[in-house]
């Protein structure tokens, strides 16, 4: 089984309804990243100039014939020059702007029919009024999230001409410790195995999975 397979454990994640709420039983400390606040950008881009490298297979039969271009969430986009300028009527907001580059694959066929991929970087500038909490020990950071699509586009030797569908999150984030209510450590079920093992260990499994601790008072 799992969380979500023929478990009907109480202490697994899932929907509560109020009366759930009586068996919160401590209040927990966690560290995490708290969003104070995030937008969205849609836009369509045409013409954009990118150059390719890593060509794969190496050395393709030109002319290369554009097939698609696409970013890869495993390769996330990074942010640099990041301006924050407060609003002096609105001390707590700002113009945030900053450069996102999002590394993107571009799909082709060779004039051998043989499909190959390569590498590009899209470069775009955002900005955009967030609200920004004033300095504290703890620092706020610009993060940002971004995608790419394209079905249109040319390739001449190393050089991609693209129309392409992005969007942009930027997002002003800190990493802080918070007091959540918690029903405390999970049950976790026994993997569900397609072919179970029927070994066993006496003995070896005598550690708790997660850690306690006695209060004292």
């Amino acid at each position: 089984m799992s969380f979500y397979i023929n478990n009907n454990n109480p202490n697994r994640p899932g929907p509560i309804n109020s009366s759930a709420l009586n068996n919160i039983c401590e209040r927990v400390l966690i560290e995490a990243n708290k969003v104070f606040d995030a937008c969205i950008n849609r836009d369509t881009i045409t013409g954009a100039v990118v150059t390719l490298s890593d060509f794969t297979p190496a050395s393709p039969a030109e002319p290369l014939t554009y097939v698609s271009a696409q970013s890869d969430p495993t390769n996330p986009a990074t942010i640099s020059n990041v301006t924050i300028d407060r609003i002096e009527s609105r001390p707590n907001y700002a113009n945030v702007s900053a450069t996102i580059s999002i590394p993107i694959t571009v799909s082709y066929i060779d004039a051998n029919r043989v499909p190959g991929t390569a590498t590009g970087t899209i470069t775009v500038d955002r900005s955009a009024v967030l609200f920004v909490p004033q300095v504290a020990l703890s620092p706020v950071e610009v993060k940002a999230v971004a995608a790419v699509s394209s079905d249109i586009g040319t390739i001449s030797g190393s050089t991609a001409t693209i129309t392409y569908c992005i969007q942009t999150i930027l997002k002003i984030v800190s990493e802080v410790d918070i007091l959540v209510p918690s029903f405390g450590y999970p049950v976790l079920p026994p993997c569900q195995m397609p072919n179970p093992a029927q070994t066993e260990c006496p003995g070896f499994f005598e550690l708790p999975i997660y850690p306690t601790a006695q209060r004292n008072g």
